[in-house]
């Protein structure tokens, strides 16, 4: 068996110090914990049940004599199919979400007021944001894209106003929504009713001031309630941020049943009726229309690729639209030197390690290829997955350390990094990331703005598939996008200030 895979499986039985092989003898298989990464337990005692009803081990078995007689060590199906069969219904998720957050009670409304009304003069000239979540207590790229545009807005002597759910939720809301969070310039204020917060603003912003706001996400929102608050504080002027798309359909990543690229076909398709976001499409996409026209917001895009699937789909041909990329690449800079090489070509994964971001395509390489002395493997983000095979580089990023990422990845010595998105990414932050730190970006064809960038000059390649990537590391054809090989330079990066850029915030 492999023990140091077991252990990174099953933190108990590292963390206790029992010997791998012992435990998984004595107790694992009972338990139905796998001995290496190419055997399931489960599925070998559900293939054969003679074993199982012989209580036999079921890997000790397929060792002496299974694998002699043709038996699986695991079911043969490919990951859209183990995929598929642990999918949930959209409404069980919707049910989940209810349970998770038992109702709040609101804080008065009056001490919203008392809390505005100390600024005085300082509230008038006022940014609101919108989000999802608490943008500034979570961690993503979403987040630091309103912390961005709250710092450049602070910077302008502008003060941030930011609303987002308390109750978390995976789509909009048609119920008037839960408690609004109220954040001031980054401080918590208190969650309140959409209701009160609309009455407060308006009662206690100074009259003839500035107001414009930007949607970054309705996810959790009721877009009529949004929408009245709003009007009730005087907030006319806005932007709506293409942060994904959700302004086109309940399944943000536009993936058919979370498993492959639907490519957003016609509402009311087919397709949309087999898919389990199919239902809420239209509550998704009218409740982004009435915002949109019913304020005559401009779209605000930070790739081209977005921007044209986006007017394809969405029937918003007319709507104001434009670019704007959230970060560039900077000068070249001899601040970092990654460490030598020693002949290795060192393959990364960035960001969180799920599945709409290629992480289980990066788990096939390691299991085929982990034991190759041409390659290694490295996992670099806010929390290793203990993967078998694979190194961890804890990478933070954060509106103070924005170059966290691009220097991990140079300081693990990073030639290329997998970003095989499964999902169109409208910007694809982690390529950029790779890109600054010199290493070559290995992507496929449905990820969006990542194959839009290597295609116009970000070291890398696109390949056809699959097959393709793991075909490259087979013959050692990917060795020639080494660091060595391309000459390759660590690069700063430029940061977007977003709604408050040059030009871009609405009005006079």
């Amino acid at each position: 068996m492999d023990p140091d895979w077991y252990r990174a499986m099953n933190p108990d039985v590292a963390a206790s110090g029992a010997d791998p092989a012992d435990h998984f003898l004595r107790h694992g298989w009972r338990e139905g914990r796998d001995p290496i990464a190419g055997f399931s337990v489960r599925d070998y005692l559900e293939l054969y049940p003679d074993i199982a009803e012989a209580g036999i081990n079921p890997f000790l078995h397929w060792l002496k004599a299974g694998k002699a007689e043709g038996r699986l060590p695991r079911r043969e199906i490919g990951r859209t199919a183990r995929a598929a069969a642990l999918l949930e219904p959209l409404q069980v998720r919707l049910d989940r979400a209810a349970r998770r957050w038992p109702q709040a009670r609101p804080a008065v409304r009056e001490a919203l007021c008392r809390r505005l009304a100390a600024l005085g003069p300082a509230l008038s000239d006022v940014h609101l944001t919108v989000s999802h979540d608490d943008a500034f207590r979570n961690v993503g790229g979403l987040q630091l894209c309103v912390q961005r545009e709250h710092a450049a807005f602070a910077a302008q002597g502008v003060s941030g106003l930011h609303l987002h759910p308390v109750d978390t939720w995976p789509t909009l809301r048609e119920d008037g929504g839960g408690l609004l969070g109220v954040a001031l310039n980054g401080e918590a204020l208190g969650a309140w009713a959409a209701a009160d917060v609309g009455a407060a603003l308006a009662e206690a912003l100074p009259s003839g001031g500035r107001r414009t706001f930007a949607l970054h996400s309705l996810l959790g929102h009721d877009p009529a309630a949004v929408e009245t608050l709003l009007r009730t504080a005087g907030f006319a002027r806005g932007v709506f941020w293409l942060h994904d798309f959700a302004s086109l359909c309940a399944g943000v990543h536009l993936m058919r049943d979370d498993l492959v690229d639907c490519g957003a076909p016609p509402a009311g398709s087919a397709a949309c009726g087999v898919c389990l976001y199919g239902q809420r499409r239209a509550l998704h996409a009218e409740g982004h229309r009435r915002l949109i026209e019913g304020f005559g917001l401009e779209v605000l895009t930070p790739s081209q690729v977005a921007l044209d699937l986006w007017r394809r789909a969405s029937g918003l041909a007319e709507v104001p639209a434009r670019v704007l990329p959230l970060a560039a690449l900077g000068e070249v800079t001899d601040a970092l030197e990654p460490p030598a090489s020693e002949g290795v070509l060192r393959v990364a994964f960035l960001g969180a390690p799920v599945p709409h971001k290629g992480w289980e395509i990066f788990q096939d390489l390691v299991r085929r290829f982990s034991g190759d002395p041409r390659y290694a493997f490295v996992q670099l983000g806010a929390q290793g997955a203990g993967y078998a095979g694979m190194g961890f580089v804890e990478a933070r990023v954060s509106a103070d350390q924005p170059h966290a990422m691009r220097n991990a990845l140079v300081g693990a010595g990073v030639d290329v990094a997998l970003t095989w998105s499964l999902c169109a990414e409208t910007f694809g932050f982690t390529a950029l990331e790779a890109a600054a730190a010199g290493a070559a970006v290995l992507t496929g064809p449905d990820s969006g703005n990542i194959a839009a960038q290597v295609k116009a000059g970000l070291p890398g390649r696109v390949l056809e598939d699959e097959s393709a990537l793991f075909a490259a590391f087979e013959t050692g054809e990917v060795l020639s996008l080494s660091r060595s090989a391309r000459g390759a330079r660590v690069r700063d990066m430029v940061f977007s200030g977003l709604t408050a850029a040059p030009g871009v915030r609405p009005g006079p």
